[in-house]
């Protein structure tokens, strides 16, 4: 991490409408509440939805618990993200390989699974695409992002304090 700056964080999926955004919105949210200075942005590895709001699905799931999802906008990732960003957090496996096809060897580093920061509360090892699936997926999609999210604030504090 940059001592000198406030952290920067890149949480991506596929489409960057169910998964990343909401990952987005609930780091935003815990950050907010714990009066950390981080940058938080989302992306997919693919362009399907650039442009587009997160799910109506996810984003109702998330306005249950307090998480506004309605202020973002998909985009695909892109190479200078990687030297833009301290932390890129892929959501599953498959989105990582693409993640480190794309990078630059020296930010690979900076490429990760996001559900690492679980550490042993992870119940998975990664968050599952809920796209075609019922209402059920978007609540463990956020079930699962809201405890990585504790640990990945836990790493922010020792990390960047």
């Amino acid at each position: 991490m940059k001592p000198q700056s406030s952290p920067r964080i890149l949480l991506v999926c596929l489409g960057n409408i169910c998964r990343s955004p909401t990952a987005h919105g609930v780091l935003e949210h815990r950050l907010n509440e714990a009066a950390l200075d981080v940058f938080v942005d989302s992306a997919g590895t693919a362009a399907y939805h650039v442009g587009n709001p997160p799910d109506h699905r996810a984003t109702a799931a998330a306005q249950r618990r307090g998480i506004r999802l309605d202020h973002l906008r998909a985009r695909q990732v892109a190479t200078d993200d990687f030297e833009r960003f301290d932390l890129v957090l892929a959501m599953d496996r498959e989105n990582l390989e693409d993640l480190l096809a794309l990078c630059p060897i020296e930010h690979r580093g900076k490429v990760r699974l996001f559900q690492e920061f679980a550490g042993e509360r992870a119940v998975l090892r990664e968050v599952p695409d809920p796209y075609y699936g019922g209402d059920d997926g978007f609540e463990q999609v956020l079930d699962l992002v809201e405890v990585a999210t504790e640990g990945l604030i836990e790493h922010l504090r020792r990390e960047c304090p």
